[in-house]
């Protein structure tokens, strides 16, 4: 890298350190507008057909919140590391105050439970889809605000001016750890210069992490937020430029955990494609009116029930858009049974060429399910933002370039994943035929989850 440019992003990171406090009241701002956002479209009554994003405040709240916000944060964290987490995020910043005066508890053993990830991302989701979050204020109020609410209940009780529900129970936690994997900027560690420090007459001011990243051994940017407040700690800390495939290949055999994996294959390509897929489903439809018939005519009639309140199931009868048991019950099924098959699957293909680079090794199954890391990344940017494309054709604004754009997308995504793959693979395998064999069995993983996406904006469409 050349020094100019080393010098320059290393001054970017001292001037986020120097200018903290600043970027902190910026969060409070940030704050002031989730918060509008969030609570003032639950208060109104709800839009009808006529609204547009310009003339109505839920319609731009949910535009703003499910068109912009969220895909343009998933694609940040490819870009520039957690700088979201660290400079924006108005429940990190929620998080971090109530920790200031909250209780200063030990953090206990139920929250560093390295499940949450996973867990927390798959209830989120589903529980999303059973209330319509996407659609309705109230649930978005429920489903965001909630998570909010008990990011601050966290704060209050655990650490001291530490963000210990970013750290552990934060629903996209996950997905943000994976996709900053990525990001050609992180801040780098020096141990030598670090193990220098000790002997010269410098002052060293404390740093505090509030993402409880421990400075001196941190590894890529999976856990960092990009918030600056260590740049030149020890003279040893720096923002730095690097390959965007390097903590994927390089570091992936030692970082790379099985709940990575399942995040990965279960989570962003099983769960996360069955809750874009279910609704654009034509098959989904015809299930369920076989079912109901059948129901009918065997007199089981309580699973058709639609009486369910709000926060359980859908219930918004002045919009026709009310689920019954039935729906709920399918909804839920059809999330999970497509989460299984495509997490089962991809599993299968990957430990084929698991095992054609080498003999069975766990870890490494674990290293080549992060090369898709890509391909999950832009499933989850595409399918959120189908409700941007949805609410800019609502609006009149043409969007026959939509579909254009999505195979340009998908296929830049499936290169790049297959790119990470032929990296991984040079480090396992000597055998310039085998390494190409794995590499087609890997291509078969992207077919399966190009599949799912083809079918849903092409052949559904």
């Amino acid at each position: 890298m050349n020094s100019m440019h080393s010098s320059a992003l290393s001054a970017a990171g001292d001037w986020l350190q120097a200018h903290g406090q600043a970027l902190r009241r910026l969060q409070w701002v940030v704050v002031l507008v989730y918060a509008v956002l969030l609570v003032v479209p639950a208060l109104l009554p709800l839009p009808d057909e006529t609204a547009h994003i310009w003339s109505n405040l839920t319609v731009f709240a949910q535009f703003v919140f499910w068109g912009i916000w969220w895909p343009f944060v998933l694609l940040s964290m490819i870009l520039v590391g957690r700088a979201w987490c660290g400079i924006l995020c108005p429940e990190g910043a929620l998080a971090e105050w109530a920790s200031g005066k909250g209780r200063n508890r030990a953090i206990a053993h139920w929250v560093r439970w390295k499940g949450w990830p996973f867990t927390a991302f798959a209830v989120t989701t589903i529980y999303g889809q059973m209330i319509s979050v996407y659609q309705y204020p109230k649930a978005v109020l429920l489903v965001l605000g909630g998570s909010t609410a008990a990011a601050m209940a966290v704060g209050y009780l655990y650490g001291r001016e530490k963000r210990v529900w970013c750290k552990y129970l934060c629903p996209v936690n996950g997905v943000f750890g994976l996709l900053s994997k990525l990001a050609p900027l992180h801040f780098a560690v020096d141990v030598g210069a670090w193990r220098r420090s000790y002997g010269k007459p410098i002052r060293i001011q404390a740093v505090n992490c509030a993402p409880l990243v421990a400075l001196r051994h941190m590894e890529g940017a999976s856990d960092c937020h990009m918030c600056g407040r260590c740049s030149g700690h020890r003279q040893a800390i720096a923002l730095t430029a690097r390959s965007p495939n390097e903590e994927v290949v390089q570091r992936g055999a030692r970082l790379a955990n099985g709940w990575q994996t399942v995040l990965i294959l279960f989570g962003l390509l099983g769960i996360a494609i069955g809750a874009f897929q279910w609704s654009a489903n034509p098959h989904f439809v015809v299930m369920k009116q076989w079912i109901a018939q059948w129901l009918v005519e065997h007199d089981i009639l309580w699973p058709l029930h639609d009486d369910t309140p709000w926060w359980l199931l859908t219930n918004y009868p002045e919009q026709r858009d009310v689920f019954s048991w039935l729906d709920g019950g399918l909804v839920v099924g059809y999330i999970l049974g497509v989460g299984a098959a495509m997490g089962a699957v991809l599993a299968l293909i990957l430990a084929g060429t698991c095992r054609l680079w080498g003999p069975w090794k766990t870890q490494r199954f674990h290293h080549i399910a992060q090369a898709l890391i890509p391909v999950a990344g832009c499933g989850v940017f595409l399918g959120l933002s189908a409700l941007t494309i949805q609410l800019l054709k609502a609006d009149g604004v043409p969007v026959h370039w939509a579909n254009g754009v999505r195979l340009v997308l998908l296929a830049a995504a499936n290169l790049w994943s297959l790119c990470l793959a032929h990296g991984i693979a040079k480090q396992y395998s000597p055998s310039p035929w085998l390494r190409g064999l794995g590499l087609a069995v890997f291509g078969i993983s992207l077919a399966w989850v190009d599949y799912a996406w083809i079918l849903m904006f092409w052949l559904w469409s």
